[in-house]
């Protein structure tokens, strides 16, 4: 048996531009993959298996094949993820010929670097390490956090005594993005849970922050690509559910802003699973104004309309009046729209909407990697192809995405 080492050195890598090579692309990847792309890291998956969570991630290069010497070469750093140990133990050993530090993730302590429990708040990053201990390193790292919003540092989570928690299903919305800004009721039932069914769009750091003890499993919904099926969904939270398991059902923005959430209480209420329901701070209000965009404004706009993009204008599905909310005058916040965006834009034209219109598409709303494309109604559609704009995106139409600071 392994003894667990106690003597390890905690660093700051500095990982801008520079080559990480993850093996693996299963739910540990997921959970660690946002915090990882935070650093700016050059992140490289191989795996001829990816979630779909792992798949979408913006900004990662995926090799979707088995790992073979030679895959680290280049590499400042690398993590064996996969479910085979002998897979990763391969890994490794390439990574000490090549004097690159690697992460094992099923045994800690053979590999040349642990993953320190992470937290961030106001400019700060506390890691915390407990000689491989994940599950007390990762309570004190919720204390610390709880600590640092204000919550008290308090003994939660530093003993085995579990705190008791609701029973069934608990649909929480994780907010926009940032980890910050989810509510603190989700953040508390979110520690608390034994199982996570988790959105492309939930907050990746808070997957980092999830005990080791706790299940992951990705629910993403892949823009025209692959998804898990809703009923899949629907009869995973309520097989965990009776099970005995607290379920957590994290959603990105709020569970009933375009997320299903309402038929998965319908879900759960026919199969006698309790359910409860906590709102989150909706991207399609949230990353405008994180962009200084406000959807309303005193004097300019009394109404804003938010729209699903996920059918054309002309989908015999669509159940949007677009002759109407182009005669409109206030502002229209489109979501799920980047793919179509000159379908619409031609709709709401048709419909009376000026040509020369403003328009505002904020990409990763409240993320670091968020940026603002301002445009016309017009000149929309050119103006996304030449930004390379990608999902997620949020497009607001009208006469605030014309506002900036220095006009107000």
């Amino acid at each position: 048996m392994t003894e667990l080492r106690s003597d390890h050195y905690l660093v700051g890598l500095d990982l801008q531009g520079r080559r990480v090579v993850v093996v693996g692309g299963g739910a540990v990847v997921a959970r660690r993959l946002a915090v990882l792309a935070a650093s700016g890291a050059d992140i490289h998956i191989i795996s001829p298996e990816v979630t779909p969570t792992v798949e979408s991630f913006p900004g990662v290069t995926v090799h979707r094949r088995r790992y073979a010497d030679g895959d680290l070469d280049g590499a400042w750093y690398a993590m064996a993820a996969t479910d085979d140990p002998a897979v990763n133990a391969q890994v490794v050993s390439e990574a000490d010929g090549r004097r690159i530090f690697c992460v094992r993730t099923d045994l800690a302590a053979e590999g040349s670097a642990v993953t320190p429990a992470t937290v961030r708040h106001d400019g700060l990053a506390v890691g915390v390490l407990a000689s491989g201990d994940h599950r007390r390193s990762a309570a004190v790292r919720s204390a610390i956090g709880a600590a640092l919003a204000g919550d008290g540092l308090t003994n939660t989570g530093l003993t085995d005594v579990a705190e008791p928690h609701p029973a069934g299903v608990a649909l929480v919305g994780g907010g926009p993005g940032d980890p910050d800004l989810i509510t603190v009721r989700g953040r508390r039932l979110l520690s608390q849970a034994d199982v996570v069914v988790a959105d492309r769009l939930a907050p990746g750091e808070l997957l980092d922050r999830l005990g080791p003890n706790v299940e992951l499993i990705d629910a993403a919904k892949v823009p025209y690509g692959r998804a898990m099926a809703q009923d899949a969904i629907n009869q995973v939270l309520i097989d965990r559910a009776k099970a005995g398991k607290f379920v957590v059902r994290l959603k990105g923005g709020d569970p009933f802003v375009y997320g299903r959430g309402f038929e998965e209480l319908q879900a759960c209420a026919e199969a006698g699973v309790p359910v409860t329901v906590v709102p989150g701070i909706s991207s399609a209000i949230a990353a405008p104004a994180a962009a200084d965009v406000p959807v309303t404004h005193r004097g300019v706009t009394h109404e804003v309309v938010i729209v699903s993009g996920h059918v054309a204008p002309d989908h015999p599905d669509s159940l949007v009046d677009w002759d109407a909310i182009g005669r409109m005058s206030g502002t229209v916040v489109l979501m799920m729209a980047v793919a179509r965006i000159e379908t619409f834009a031609n709709a709401l034209m048709a419909g009376g909407r000026a040509a020369d219109t403003p328009v505002a598409i904020i990409e990763n709303g409240t993320l670091p990697t968020q940026r603002v494309t301002r445009t016309t109604l017009s000149a929309a559609a050119d103006a996304a192809e030449q930004a390379q704009v990608r999902p997620p995106a949020i497009v607001v139409i009208g006469p605030v995405a014309g506002l900036y600071r220095e006009h107000l």
